[in-house]
């Protein structure tokens, strides 16, 4: 981890917290970091699906699996 120097809107900084439940500058910017990137890991695994067709096995694999 490393030190950087910023210019933080303390406004938005509480908001944050409150929303997030840190009790820190430092956490806020920490938790809100995870929070963009989940949330981009979560747009990406709701696109794949829907280009995919669905959770679950394709429907080849369905047939496959009812094979005996």
């Amino acid at each position: 981890m490393t030190k950087t120097s910023l210019s933080i809107d303390r406004e938005k900084a509480d908001a944050a917290a409150a929303v997030l439940g840190t009790s820190t500058l430092t956490a806020t910017i920490d938790a809100a970091l995870t929070e963009i990137v989940n949330m981009d890991r979560r747009r990406r695994l709701v696109e794949r699906i829907k280009r995919d067709g669905g959770i679950g096995p394709s429907d080849a694999e369905r047939r496959a699996l009812r094979t005996p």
